[in-house]
């Protein structure tokens, strides 16, 4: 079934959107993880975790408004991000309706898919048509922090997962996220995908490699994250491990340890250095001492020579008997 021939229906899930977030406090909570379907509350210094959210609004006009307003829910400590706007529709008509230029903007006729809506001012809107869905263009970026990820020695660490991602390019793209996949279903598995990464990656190192797996990670969820969401209409555009804790305990004796192999290596480097010196001025002395030593050899022949010129001019001046 094409994507013009789909039918529209309200979501089921009350999450999909928060009607009262224009009034919710924005507070700055502990970082949030999702577990065997529990939330946690972590002990991060950095973002809290992200939940893409689909938004109800009164009128498309509040698209850019509402798409540059991240609140933290009170709730659950969640940063919700809205990726998708479902604006209210008349009753009966509208006199005229301003459809945004900057994002994507579906409609409906009579609750059928009708595509692309093009931006601009529309004179007397009847109620059977409506704008079903507005997405973003804009690159989101998506915090997932994971706790208590054990390691291959059963060290618990956690780690603060960061990534990139935009829907699109193009109107069919958009199409595919909202009527195959959805805010809620993506942020759902994005969250779940990112976590069960993550947690492979540190078991399958100690420790004290934690840190030197950052990069290789994310080359490979790049290109597995792509290939589960590009038919989605995701483009992943870049994913990165931002920060790496270990326990307190621990952190400080690989710190202290840390230290003391810096300590180590710059001493050697000084040791290093020193006998260096000492080396080349050994090697100057020599030198020093050879040429002195050639300087006089030089002067004991030249002496040599001229003792026997003048041994011989005497020989030759002395009268024969």
């Amino acid at each position: 079934m094409s994507l013009q021939s789909q039918r529209w229906h309200p979501p089921i899930d009350n999450n999909e959107h928060n009607g009262s977030s224009e009034n919710s406090p924005i507070i700055v909570p502990t970082a949030i993880t999702r577990h065997n379907n529990h939330y946690h509350t972590m002990d991060f210094q950095g973002n809290p975790h992200s939940k893409l959210v689909q938004r109800e609004i009164r009128s498309a006009l509040q698209a850019d408004r509402e798409f540059s307003k991240i609140t933290v829910n009170p709730s659950n400590g969640f940063a919700e991000i809205p990726i998708v706007l479902t604006p209210k529709s008349p009753r009966l008509f509208s006199v005229g309706v301003n459809v945004p230029s900057g994002p994507f903007v579906l409609w409906q006729k009579w609750h059928k898919n009708m595509g692309l809506l093009s931006p601009g001012l529309l004179v007397f809107w009847p109620g059977w048509n409506r704008i079903s869905h507005i997405v973003t263009r804009a690159t989101i970026t998506y915090n997932a922090p994971t706790r208590n990820c054990p390691t291959a020695d059963n060290v618990m660490v956690n780690v603060d997962l960061s990534l990139t991602f935009r829907i699109g390019p193009d109107i069919d793209a958009a199409q595919s996220f909202v009527y195959k996949l959805g805010a809620h279903r993506f942020d759902e598995l994005l969250s779940a995908t990112a976590e069960e990464s993550i947690r492979g990656l540190v078991y399958s190192v100690t420790h004290d490699a934690v840190n030197d797996l950052r990069e290789e990670f994310a080359v490979g969820m790049l290109s597995t994250l792509n290939s589960k969401f590009q038919p989605y209409g995701v483009q992943i555009v870049n994913v990165k491990i931002t920060d790496v804790k270990l326990p307190p305990d621990l952190q400080d004796r690989l710190e202290k340890t840390t230290a003391f192999k810096t300590k180590m290596s710059e001493q050697e480097k000084s040791h290093e250095n020193r006998v260096r010196v000492l080396e080349d001025e050994a090697t100057r002395t020599m030198e020093g001492v050879r040429r002195e030593n050639a300087r006089r050899l030089q002067e004991i022949v030249a002496q040599r020579k001229r003792y026997e010129i003048e041994r011989r001019e005497m020989e030759e001046a002395r009268p024969s008997p």
